[in-house]
């Protein structure tokens, strides 16, 4: 793994960002026109597609011979150990209605797991950069070794897919069982925004159920570089892609409390 590719990849990645942010900005609550994106309910603007085209022209123009994979664009099928996650726009649904609660996310893999991610939020200008080894930084200023937060109880972010319907029961009985047994269960349809309160150790857990997307890695990746442990439901840590994600995500010192939410919403215990 060549670090002056990620650290070049880190400079693009920034600037992509800050130039896709600038046009969410220009065009928030100033829409005319919101489309369907699928089945599911999910949304797409032509903020979307505006700001993803000029992600993928600065890739392309420095990285060529590197795979991407855009929330809107798709695969481009290229092979590569490399391989580029854009989402331009991660809440999509909250920009369409005019609430500020979105960003601009951009990871970059090696051979299926991420080794650089830049979140951007446009409307406060607040900037999240990870390196793997490298640690977190908001706004350039590292955000590592934050210490485990005292609750009574937790503040928890849920997390579904797309695919997740309501016909998923064990999906609605681990949800009813957080929402039950917490301070706050959030959902903000914007999941990368939660994986960084979660690094600066605003919220207490994430909860993720088979949510796998182009806004997964990035915000896994600032945790993770900011000290907080990511683990499946069976406590084993995670490192790599896979299609169907089943994730905790916390300060290591609460890795059990949260096993045993998760377990007992799903009737293990």
């Amino acid at each position: 793994m060549d670090q002056r590719i990620i650290e070049e990849a880190k400079q693009l990645a920034v600037a992509a960002a800050k130039e896709a942010g600038a046009i969410a900005k220009a065009h928030f609550d100033k829409l005319e026109k919101v489309d369907q994106k699928g089945d599911n309910g999910d949304l797409v603007t032509v903020v979307d597609h505006l700001a993803e085209e000029r992600i993928l022209e600065l890739i392309h123009s420095t990285f060529p011979d590197h795979r991407i994979r855009a929330e809107e664009s798709g695969d481009d099928g290229r092979h590569s150990d490399w391989m580029w996650l854009v989402d331009p726009l991660d809440g999509t649904n909250n920009y369409a209605i005019g609430l500020p609660a979105f960003s601009c996310s951009i990871t970059l893999m090696y051979q299926g797991q991420p080794v650089m991610a830049v979140v951007y939020e446009p409307m406060i200008d607040r900037l999240f950069v990870s390196t793997r080894y490298g640690g977190t930084t908001c706004n350039g200023q590292p955000v590592t070794n934050v210490p485990a937060p005292a609750f009574n109880k937790a503040t928890v972010a849920w997390i579904q897919g797309h695919v997740v319907g309501s016909s998923d029961d064990r999906a609605t009985k681990l949800r009813n069982h957080i929402d039950q047994h917490t301070k706050r269960m959030m959902r903000l349809w914007a999941p990368t925004l939660q994986w960084c309160m979660l690094a600066r150790g605003h919220i207490d857990a994430i909860i993720l159920y088979n949510s796998e997307g182009e806004d997964l890695y990035s915000g896994v990746l600032i945790a993770k570089e900011a000290g907080m442990l990511v683990m499946d439901f069976e406590g084993n840590p995670f490192d790599a892609m896979t299609e169907e994600p089943y994730l905790i995500a916390c300060h290591s010192d609460h890795r059990d409390y949260f096993l045993n939410m998760v377990a007992e919403g799903l009737g293990r215990r």
